[in-house]
């Protein structure tokens, strides 16, 4: 029998001992008051998570793909960042991918057993056509979950690069991965409950690997999400604004070119700053590997 007592994340937070016999208002503030430890505990792990970003970059420029792999709230995190990848920077929907364990069902409904398959962990991403270009990031926060230690060992096997993502040190995931980010943020309020300042902290790492990733890739101008694919009322609202912001030029030109850019903000944008049509923007921003601030350099160059 695996000893838990040792796992940082099943430790009692001695914080919280009497939260169920507190007044609603003072329950609120000591949650608060736990969480406000999560950004300072990620803070000391910037450098673990600027490698991991730095190599995700790489090898999604390369035609790689980025996986996150986790269990329960781990999984649901990973498949949530992944999820908004597509819609937030126009990208493709297999570029960023989240697997948990026990499948789409787990997403909503707990699988018991699921995340002590080991060999499902790697039969998981054998299915996804996993490849030595690939990144695999498993997820958790105790960092002993056997469907996780699966996927990386096989992923790992493979030539896949390999980062892992919990809260615990000494961690048999950050033993297994190439680059561990081991972020320890104490007992939790509720003890056991990884959902709470475990699960805020994974979110905020994952948000800062998706993000960090995308703006190396090109998918942001300034601070604009200049890949934005107009395909709605709200997008296409957004789309004319950043237009508006890069280019000073008016609604109606904006409008204009995002058409016949077929709602590609980044296109649109180096059609006027150009004064060029939309394959001729198309082909540059081709050959400036996507990113709208070299094609827009090498124009004014």
């Amino acid at each position: 029998m695996e000893n838990f007592d040792a796992i940082a994340t099943e430790q009692r937070n001695e914080r919280t001992v009497g939260i169920d016999e507190m007044s609603t208002v003072e329950m609120l503030k000591v949650i608060n008051e736990e969480d406000m430890i999560v950004p300072q505990a990620v803070s000391r792990c910037l450098d673990d998570i600027a490698v991991v970003v730095e190599e995700t970059a790489d090898r999604l420029r390369h035609g790689g793909h980025l996986y996150y792999v986790g269990a329960g709230t781990s999984g649901r995190l990973g498949i949530l960042d992944a999820s908004e990848c597509p819609p937030t920077f126009g990208v493709e929907p297999d570029l960023v991918v989240g697997l948990i364990a026990g499948g789409d069902t787990a997403i909503r409904n707990a699988v018991e057993g699921a995340e002590d398959d080991r060999e499902q962990g790697a039969a998981d991403l054998k299915r996804c056509g996993l490849s030595d270009k690939d990144i695999v990031v498993g997820i958790a926060a105790s960092g002993r979950t056997p469907y996780v230690i699966g996927a990386l060992e096989y992923a790992g096997s493979i030539g896949a690069y390999t980062a892992a993502v919990t809260m615990t040190p000494g961690a048999a995931i950050a033993e297994i991965a190439r680059q561990p980010i081991v972020c320890p943020v104490g007992g939790e309020v509720i003890t056991g409950s990884t959902r709470m300042k475990a699960g805020t902290a994974t979110k905020l790492i994952l948000n800062m690997i998706s993000t960090g990733t995308m703006i190396k890739l090109g998918k942001v101008y300034g601070n604009l999400m200049v890949d934005v694919r107009a395909t709605n009322e709200k997008l296409k609202a957004r789309a004319v604004r950043i237009v508006k912001t890069v280019t000073g030029c008016s609604d109606e030109k904006a409008a204009a070119a995002l058409v016949e850019a077929d709602g590609n903000a980044e296109t649109a944008i180096l059609m006027i700053i150009g004064g060029i049509s939309g394959e001729e923007a198309t082909k540059r921003l081709e050959e400036a590997d996507g990113i709208l601030s070299a094609a827009i350099h090498e124009y004014r160059k």
